[in-house]
């Protein structure tokens, strides 16, 4: 028998479905990726609207993952599906429940593991948590973490989410939440985060945050030749900072500067509390290289006690942009089997 395992990510616009192997392949991924559930469709947080809403979202997600089975099994009928994992906002690893999630129209506390499990009751192992310990967890057994013992990864996307990988396992915290770096407070900042929270990294240090700083240095600087001034805000983008940034833009530069400043500050505290490792940054902004890992590595130094100085790695990781989600949710069902001796 194969084995194989349901990845589930439920992102803000759509929530993607594969079935991934225990080597990390991904054997199957839903495409066009399915809707997700918007907080416009429940403005003002009818608990009625958000039921109907969730047992609709939840027959249809049942649906296509009846039908990514039947696609692989008559590719391989060996197949043996040993799981469903989840990963979304404001997932609860212990309770299987997603909470308050801001950016979706879900009233409350959903216990969303076990509507799935019901839909598939000879499936035992259905396990949730959220997207970037779940990205963590890929990190682990599929990418780069794969043989170290403690690791922090950082997921750089319209937030800043983070997992963190202590003694070999996912810290999860007494209530499930643990590993909120992106909500940590910059001594000096004053931005409101998505939160509602006031000077949180994720306000900074996210590609959201990244677009603010350059609309921000544009006022200070009173710039009308950087590139960047003639692009309004709903536009911009960190690639069109990264692009600008390679054409030689000041300012564009300064925008990758200051944010990995904060960046690498905020991780010196991290790296005091855990003593990782290695630190693996994820996400768009990534990809511009140096321009980010080089003064969040230089700022995160400086910060650093004598005793951490030039032993914490910063590295890219290794996982696909396109896949991190389904093998982030794999790897929970994975991590769960090896837990059981599976």
């Amino acid at each position: 028998m194969k084995q194989v395992a349901i990845g589930i990510d439920i992102g803000g616009t759509n929530t993607a479905i594969g079935i991934v192997d225990r080597d990390g392949n991904i054997l199957y991924e839903k495409q066009p990726q399915v809707p997700t559930p918007q907080k416009k469709d429940n403005p003002k947080g009818s608990e009625i609207i958000s039921e109907e809403l969730l047992n609709d979202f939840v027959t249809l997600l049942a649906v296509e993952i009846k039908s990514a089975i039947d696609v692989v099994s008559k590719i391989n009928p060996e197949i043996g599906v040993m799981g469903i994992g989840i990963g979304a906002p404001n997932g609860n690893y212990y309770s299987g429940t997603i909470e308050h999630a801001p950016n979706l129209p879900f009233v409350g506390v959903i216990p969303f593991a076990k509507m799935i499990q019901s839909k598939f009751p000879e499936i035992k192992t259905v396990k949730l948590t959220n997207d970037a310990n779940a990205a963590a967890l890929g990190e682990l057994i599929f990418g780069g973490g794969k043989g170290m013992k403690n690791f922090v990864m950082i997921t750089i996307g319209t937030g800043l989410g983070s997992g963190l990988i202590v003694n070999g396992d996912l810290v999860y915290g007494h209530d499930g939440f643990a590993g909120e770096i992106g909500h940590t407070t910059i001594g000096r900042g004053t931005r409101t985060c998505g939160c509602g929270g006031t000077g949180h990294l994720e306000a900074y240090c996210s590609a959201t945050g990244m677009k603010r700083t350059v609309y921000e240095l544009l006022a200070k600087y009173n710039d009308t030749q950087s590139e960047l001034a003639s692009i309004p805000f709903n536009d911009m983008n960190s690639k069109i900072v990264f692009d600008a940034a390679e054409r030689g833009d000041k300012l564009a530069k300064e925008v990758f500067e200051v944010t990995g400043q904060l960046l690498g500050e905020a991780l010196a505290d991290t790296v005091h509390h855990l003593s990782p490792e290695a630190i693996f940054l994820f996400g768009g902004p990534v990809a511009a290289g140096d321009y980010i890992f080089k003064p969040t590595k230089e700022s995160m130094e400086r910060f650093l006690l004598p005793i951490f100085r030039n032993k914490v790695k910063i590295l890219p990781s290794s996982l696909k942009m396109g896949s991190v989600a389904i093998m982030g949710a794999g790897a929970l069902v994975w991590k769960e089997l090896e837990k059981q001796g599976l």
